[in-house]
């Protein structure tokens, strides 16, 4: 793929060309067999986040990345810039299997990331369009609205651990200008950014501490102390790989992980007509409580990016471009999207695209590394994945450094999840999930009821 290419990957990629921030030419590629200290498959947010932290460290480390496209090609530079505390694991989930304590210190762990990565972010002049004001869930019925306020219980229940409020209508549509709205949920812990500027920023600051990232660079197999790839073989004290979606390309992980698609669309810029009623001043993203995930932010340049799951898995855990757009789902986002800001007729929508999110099979993120093989590893993050990332790239950092610190005790280090089912279990499954979660939706608005096939799935999507 040329440069030019790279920007039809996603809005966020092309927008750094159009703005003159970067025009994402390939960095050189590994120059032939070579050996390092640190060796990090995938230079997406996982694996730039480590090489960061480890070179904040010790400057000392010979830190190399290696990437298959450029630094952000994969979800990296796709997805929808929610900078959130967002776990793809419950907190009722993580409270069953670990106890309250440690559920409760995830939680704050992920809080803190959210400011961690403005930190960042600002310390390094990354402009990622960094803007910490929050989530807003809009409840557009009354099944929606009832179940606003559970969550809201819950998180009562839990010492307010998450700080969700309870909006009422006016409240809401304060924040957020949604069609319908009859309250919603409001969480101060999310962020909007620009994903591109910050995954490009970040592959310049780890250059800068003296890392370096080999792009256009394929691995093919990862084994202990190895990393082979077409451009030579990669000796290295420590293995890690930050592969996210990509994982079930390499034999030894086939079932450690599926790749799903998330798909957006982003609008042309609007006027302030359109905001004075559409609101989302403060950089709030935004969703509903609808069962079929939708994520939407308003930009720095005056556009809404929207996207939602409904594509479907691919046999085999297939990966090809052409999955990247799927007309019939495009369609359904817009449709969605005019939906909740009616206000959006007669404005036109400027780009569409999609990737690959990595899912494990109890939906559960983990990190870790295997003090026998000195392979470590962190993903999954069903979608969850820019703030979850970065407390994944220290968590590395301190597990290789050797260092016992409160997020290497957190209870999603070394969890290990079960591998998915061979084909064609897996395809069956996979796709008549996104099928029972479009029918959720459709039942409660069909019954004004709590959706009996969403209480059915909810075992199966980390509840």
């Amino acid at each position: 793929m040329t440069a030019h290419g790279y920007r039809d990957v996603s809005f966020w990629l092309d927008d750094l060309v159009t703005g003159g921030v970067d025009d994402l030419a390939p960095r050189p590629p590994l120059a032939g067999d070579t050996s390092v200290d640190v060796a990090i498959v995938g230079g997406g947010f996982t694996g730039l986040w480590t090489a960061y932290y480890l070179l904040r460290a010790d400057p000392s480390l010979d830190v190399l990345v290696v990437e298959r496209e450029i630094a952000g090609f994969g979800a990296s530079g796709r997805n929808g810039g929610w900078c959130s505390a967002l776990f793809p694991a419950s907190t009722a989930k993580l409270e069953r299997a670990h106890g309250r304590d440690a559920a409760l210190s995830l939680r704050r762990a992920m809080q803190d990331t959210v400011d961690e990565v403005g930190r960042v972010a600002a310390a390094e002049g990354i402009d990622c369009h960094y803007l910490k004001g929050g989530t807003v869930y809009a409840a557009r019925s009354r099944v929606q609205l009832e179940r606003a306020r559970a969550e809201v219980a819950r998180d009562a229940e839990l010492g307010g651990v998450d700080g969700l409020q309870l909006l009422d209508a006016d409240e809401a549509r304060a924040r957020a200008g949604m069609s319908g709205t009859l309250g919603g949920v409001w969480t101060p812990h999310c962020a909007r950014i620009h994903p591109g500027r910050l995954v490009r920023g970040l592959a310049a600051a780890v250059e800068r501490l003296g890392g370096r990232v080999a792009e256009r660079t394929t691995a093919s197999e990862v084994t202990p102390g190895h990393v082979v790839t077409d451009h030579g073989t990669v000796s290295a004290r420590y293995v890690l790989r930050a592969t996210e979606g990509w994982t079930p390309q390499f034999a030894e992980t086939r079932r450690d992980a599926v790749p799903v698609y998330s798909l957006m669309v982003a609008t042309q810029p609007l006027p302030p007509e359109f905001w004075d009623r559409a609101g989302l001043a403060a950089g709030e993203t935004f969703s509903d409580e609808r069962h079929l995930i939708v994520y939407g932010q308003r930009t720095a340049d005056g556009r809404i990016a929207f996207g939602g799951r409904g594509a479907p898995y691919h046999f085999g855990s297939r990966i090809e471009p052409e999955f990247d757009r799927v007309e019939r789902v495009f369609t359904k986002l817009r449709a969605a999207l005019l939906d909740l800001f009616p206000d959006l007729a007669g404005h036109g929508f400027t780009h569409a695209w999609g990737g690959p999110l990595a899912i494990a099979r109890d939906w559960t993120a983990s990190v870790g590394l295997d003090r026998g093989t000195r392979i470590g590893w962190a993903g999954r993050y069903v979608g969850d994945g820019v703030g979850t990332s970065n407390l994944a790239g220290r968590t590395l950092a301190d597990l290789v450094l050797g260092r016992d610190t409160a997020i290497t005790r957190l209870p999603w280090v070394g969890h290990r999840s079960r591998q998915w089912e061979p084909e064609p279990l897996r395809w069956l499954g996979l796709n008549a999930a996104v099928v029972a979660v479009g029918l959720a939706d459709a039942e409660e608005r069909l019954t004004g009821r709590p959706s009996l096939v969403a209480r059915a799935m909810a075992p199966l999507l980390g509840e």
